[in-house]
């Protein structure tokens, strides 16, 4: 699975079909919304929901590393849930995966739940940065509808797009490129979607969780 080529502010970047993009002449790897601890917040407030979407995420950042050679995790936003994402359990994990990539340089773009969650542990050795962050010819966001200098990478929305036919219809997760800005899809392994409607000029992708395919 190596993505689809899209070329954006005049690089090459691949749509990757586990949620992500990457950008391969900086060796970087952009995640949307991963949102560490959600299940532990809800499980908190006495919701009975699955454990174990931590690891999931953990392993699904490994294999992407793996498969790409990425040296640089630009997170856009909503890293950490809520501050039940601090419970012991969710810390001891990502600390024992970054000790396992020391090597890694991470990068957290502020977003709103990140606001409320509070930073993450300072061992986890991530560079803190409020939006928009400047990189090249992009702007790394939360939020995809700010007045940006350079091309907007952002997430916040959970982008899916339903597609149907007269029988059935199917919510796909989504990238929406569109001439000023792209909407990651939320890369977290419990976090739901939003059924957007593309606006004038807009290019949407859909993931299938294998490859990646234009729709529209």
């Amino acid at each position: 699975m190596t993505g689809t080529a899209v070329r954006i502010a005049g690089e090459s970047m691949l749509l990757l079909p586990e949620k992500a993009v990457y950008w391969p002449a900086e060796k970087m790897l952009i995640i949307a919304d991963i949102h560490f601890g959600k299940a532990a917040a809800f499980r908190s407030l006495g919701v009975p929901v699955p454990r174990g979407t931590t690891t999931e995420n953990l392993a699904g950042l490994d294999a992407l590393v793996d498969a790409h050679g990425a040296r640089h995790i630009v997170f856009l936003g909503d890293f950490l849930h809520a501050r039940a994402a601090h419970a012991s359990a969710t810390q001891q994990a990502m600390l024992a995966w970054r000790q396992r990539r020391l090597d890694l340089a991470l990068t957290l773009v502020r977003g709103n739940h990140d606001r409320h969650a509070g930073d993450p542990a300072r061992a986890l050795s991530i560079a803190l940065v409020d939006e928009p962050h400047a990189i090249g010819p992009f702007a790394f966001c939360h939020h995809p509808d700010l007045d940006t200098p350079g091309y907007a990478l952002a997430g916040h929305i959970h982008p899916v797009y339903v597609l149907a036919t007269r029988f059935d219809a199917l919510r796909l997760p989504c990238f929406v490129v569109g001439r000023e800005r792209m909407i990651l899809p939320s890369f977290g392994s419990f976090t739901g979607g939003h059924a957007i409607r593309p606006e004038a000029g807009d290019t949407i992708y859909v993931t299938s969780g294998d490859a990646v395919h234009c729709v529209r």
